[in-house]
Parts: structure tokens; C-alpha cells; sequence
């Protein structure tokens, strides 16, 4: 107990939450038990946040069993490994039975913390290849099989697809996750990884995705976003946890001559889509990167320019600056030290506007598609707006924006926050 509690003391004059992993792997299952909730009774003591990453138990629902395989025609169980050999992806109709296995493994752990009486406050997982999918080679997979078939229809679009796998995966979310932890502990924040509201459109893709021709898109330059289905209400969760990452696709999509705003304008752009979606009351904790996240040969591409420290030190004051509440940084380990410095430096200097980002009312939600773009970004509270302005072009002249219903005139102030009189 006295080494836990000099852990979470050291921390915190650092400013370092932590977070405990509840395993489920049964040579770890215990001492992450153990561990946790020495570290969690020191956190109730202190007046902390007791957090908590519960991925592990929910890896996986397609554990591999014949009994999760898709059926042919004749009858023959087989797989979708189009997400990876390691990733066998059966028949989603199949689920219902793991389902309990999974909120078994919930409900075991949250039941602990209850004993103790111990309150979860933020609990996430980083729950990704697993469960129903609807992308890569999963549609096609699905059309194979006699199940599908027989529920979807004959002949089922992939929108209708999409529609239900979705929505069966939120299910499971709710079911097996969400539930077992709120009904215990109400007040919890819980999420997961790429789980967010959105305006039917997704603007990633993540490491294991790829585009089939099949899926239904928008194109803007060589960008193909798909249409996603919005089913984030029916997850249960009670923080949505955008992606907003480097992937070097992004540097390819578009032909800005400025080769920082081709990351910039789609990292904001996917940042923004959950922040002007999101419903009151729903803290959104988006996951940044900051170094080139590159996919498979990708890595050997030297024409891939990285975007510079200030561009996404911008990136991160406009994301808060339309109303993100957090940031959850993902790194390597060898890149551990800038990642949290980059981040660490805005969210320290954010300090001083603390009252606009808690009770702030975002203005701006727009990403200008213009080589010479300016990126306006504000928060109201009562008579004052705290603005950002960030320019990719060469004019310095102000610009006007519209602040609820009054016109405000903005000025060239390159790094700086300003805190303009609405009167």
C-alpha cells in the first residue's frame, strides 16, 4: 500500500494520471487484479480518478471456435481473414452465446471494485479487430454465407449491411461492457477506441482497413471518405473517443502545396466531425498521434513529409477550442518522450483559459478546403470569446466570423490566444 501510494503521489506532482489494465489472460488475470486496486484505494484516499483499460477483457468474441463460422452453401464452416491471418471473423449471427462469456469477465472485476467500494470514474478499451465488422473483405464474406443470407435477405445492399452489423456491434458493446460497468457505477466515463457520433461519414482509416470498391463514398481530391453509420447512442457510452492520427495515407489524399496542411485538414476535419456531432453532456476524449503512422510498405516512403511540431501544436489548441475535453495520447515507445511533450505543452498552457474550455460554447466548426486557409476557432462564455487564428496563406487582413448571432471580427495574431468583448 505505501509503495502504491508513493507511485501516485510522485505521479501526480507530474501531472501523470495513471491507469490500471485489468487483464483477463489467466497467468495475469490476479496480480492486474491486485494491482489495480492497490492503486485504486490510494486514488479514492488522494480524491483521484480511479481509471481503468478493460481491453483485455473483451478480446474476443470471435475466439476462433468453429461454432463462430460463417456456413457456405454446401454447408462448410470457413473464416474472413481479411483483416490478418491472426483474425479469424466469423459469422456475426453467431454471437449471442459470447456474449455472456465476455460480460462474465465485466461483471467479475466491477463486482471487486464495488466490495471495495471503489468507484470506476474512466474506463475504456481499445476494442478494434473483433466482433461484427463491416469492412475489408467482411461483406463479401458475409454474402457467402447461408446465415447471412437467411437473415439479411437475398441479395442484401451494403448499406443495409453496414446498418446491422453496426448496430449488432454496439449491442454487444452495451450488453457485454457499457451495462455491467454503469449499472454499477453511474457517474463512469466509458468509451471506446473510434467510437463517436459523426455525420454519417468516417474521414480514417485505420491500420487494418483498406478500401473496396464496394463501399459507398464521397471523394474530395484522392480522398475517399466512407459513409458510417451513426450508432454511438446505442453503445451505452458515455464519452465518444474520435481517432485523430497521422496515418500517412492522409499525405497522399491531398494536393496542398503546404504539405502541413494536408495532415492538418484532416485531422481537424476528423476531430470536428464528433465535436459538432456530439450531444450535450457527452465529454469527447479524442486520441492524438503526432509522429507518421505508417502502414505496411509505407515505411520506406521518404516523400512522406512529417507535420511539423507547430502545425500540430495548432491542431490540438483548435481541437480544444471547439470543445474537446481531453486528449488521449497513443505513442511507441521510442517516441514516447515528444509525444507527451507536444501535447503536454498546449494542455499546460490551455490552463489559464480553464473556465472558457469547461463552460465554453464552441463557434466554429468549419475546415476550409482552400490551399490559403485560415482556421478560426472560439469559445463563447457570456459577453467574451476566447479565439484562435491559424493561417496556412500569406493574408494577414482580419476576418469576420459569426459568434451566435453577432458578427466579430478576428486579427491576425499568429500563436496566440486572444479573448475578444462581444460587446
Amino acid at each position: 500500500m505505501e509503495e502504491a501510494k508513493q507511485l501516485v503521489e510522485l505521479l501526480d506532482k507530474r501531472g501523470v494520471g495513471i491507469i490500471c489494465s485489468w487483464e483477463w489472460d489467466k497467468n495475469q488475470r490476479f496480480n492486474s487484479l491486485k494491482s489495480a486496486l492497490s492503486i485504486a484505494r490510494v486514488q479514492k484516499e488522494l480524491n483521484q480518478h480511479v481509471n481503468i483499460d478493460a481491453t483485455s477483457l473483451l478480446n474476443s468474441f470471435f475466439d476462433g471456435n468453429e461454432k463462430t463460422a460463417h456456413i457456405d452453401k454446401n454447408g462448410n464452416p470457413f473464416f474472413d481473414y481479411s483483416f490478418g491471418k491472426d483474425h479469424k471473423i466469423g459469422c456475426p449471427f453467431t454471437l449471442d452465446y459470447r456474449k455472456e462469456f465476455i460480460r462474465e469477465r465485466v461483471e467479475s472485476f466491477v463486482k471487486k471494485y464495488k466490495e471495495e467500494g471503489i468507484d470506476v470514474d474512466f474506463i475504456y478499451t481499445d476494442w478494434e479487430i473483433d466482433g461484427p465488422l463491416s469492412v475489408n473483405g467482411s461483406y463479401k464474406a458475409s454474402q457467402r454465407c447461408k446465415r447471412c443470407v437467411e437473415y439479411l435477405g437475398k441479395n442484401f445492399s451494403y448499406d443495409k449491411f453496414q446498418r446491422v452489423i453496426m448496430d449488432m456491434r454496439a449491442y454487444l458493446q452495451y450488453y457485454s461492457y457499457s451495462y455491467p460497468v454503469l449499472s454499477q457505477f453511474p457517474g463512469s466515463l466509458i468509451g471506446n477506441y473510434g467510437d463517436y457520433p459523426n455525420d454519417g461519414y468516417r474521414y480514417w482509416y485505420d491500420y487494418y482497413e483498406k478500401h473496396e470498391s464496394w463501399q459507398p463514398y464521397k471523394q474530395e481530391q484522392n480522398a475517399k471518405y466512407r459513409k458510417w453509420h451513426n450508432n454511438f447512442s446505442r453503445t451505452g457510452f458515455t464519452m465518444a473517443m474520435p481517432v485523430v492520427y497521422t496515418w500517412d495515407n492522409i499525405y497522399k489524399w491531398y494536393k496542398f502545396s503546404n504539405t502541413d496542411y494536408r495532415w492538418f485538414y484532416n485531422m481537424l476535419r476528423v476531430a470536428s466531425n464528433s465535436l459538432k456531432n456530439v450531444t450535450a453532456g457527452i465529454p469527447v476524449v479524442s486520441f492524438v498521434h503526432w509522429n507518421t503512422i505508417f502502414i505496411g510498405e509505407d515505411r520506406q516512403n521518404t516523400e512522406i513529409r512529417q507535420m511539423s511540431e507547430g502545425s500540430y501544436r495548432e491542431l490540438l489548441w483548435h481541437m480544444l477550442l471547439r470543445g474537446n475535453n481531453s486528449f488521449f495520447m497513443w505513442s511507441e515507445k521510442k517516441d514516447f518522450s515528444i509525444e507527451v511533450k507536444l501535447v503536454h505543452e498546449v494542455y499546460s498552457a490551455a490552463l489559464q483559459y480553464r473556465e472558457f474550455l469547461e463552460y465554453g460554447w464552441p463557434v466554429n466548426f468549419d475546415v476550409p478546403e482552400e490551399e490559403e486557409a485560415i482556421i478560426i476557432s472560439g469559445l463563447a462564455l457570456n459577453d467574451k470569446i476566447l479565439v484562435r487564428r491559424t493561417d496556412f496563406g500569406s493574408e494577414k487582413k482580419p476576418v469576420k466570423i459569426l459568434v451566435g448571432t453577432k458578427p466579430v471580427m478576428v486579427n491576425y495574431n499568429p500563436g496566440i490566444c486572444q479573448v475578444v468583448n462581444l460587446n
